[in-house]
């Protein structure tokens, strides 16, 4: 069984890497949202420390997110196939709850931002889980630290979008 050698260029610049790239930003957006902008937009809000610090719980789904990684493993959606299906679900709900955010003021709803936040963290821990998955299926064994490299930066950079918008103040 023969390998065909790719060139540099082909083994960067193709569907699978730029696959990764996008997985890693869309991966990176939610949990930079709940650690970056929710805190600095309690602050501007005026909310007290000891409240923002109990924001940190919304992100015990990421460290817990193993308990139904089976599951996601086990089900597949009727639609889309197993991981794509786990993809579109985990991002749109991530995606809903973050825009439902927007339309919250902290000192009349500070228990639903709370709920919204901790569903950020659920549906940002899925995808987690489902696109490691999805990136080991897509890619070959000899194209893996590429495309992990270029995900977890992407993941990295998506960090700045959420961190940047916290700098601002909108009121």
């Amino acid at each position: 069984m023969s390998e065909t050698k790719m060139s540099f260029k082909e083994a960067i610049f193709n569907k699978k890497m730029l696959i990764c790239i996008f997985n890693g930003f869309t991966s990176g957006l939610p949990i930079y949202f709940l650690v970056q902008l929710i805190p600095a937009w309690l602050r501007s809000e005026s909310i007290d420390l000891k409240t923002i610090g109990f924001f940190g719980l919304v992100l015990l789904p990421y460290s817990f997110k193993y308990l139904w990684a089976p599951l996601l493993d086990r089900y597949t959606l009727p639609f889309l196939g197993r991981r794509r299906g786990w993809m579109f679900i985990s991002q749109i709900g991530a995606l809903i709850c973050m825009l439902l955010l927007a339309f919250m003021s902290p000192k009349d709803h500070m228990d639903f931002i709370l709920y919204l936040g901790l569903a950020v963290g659920i549906f940002g821990a899925t995808q987690d889980i489902v696109l490691d998955a999805y990136r080991r299926e897509l890619l070959d064994d000899n194209e893996l630290g590429l495309g992990n490299s270029f995900y977890a930066n992407a993941y990295r950079i998506a960090g700045f979008i959420p961190g940047g918008l916290g700098l601002f103040n909108f009121s």
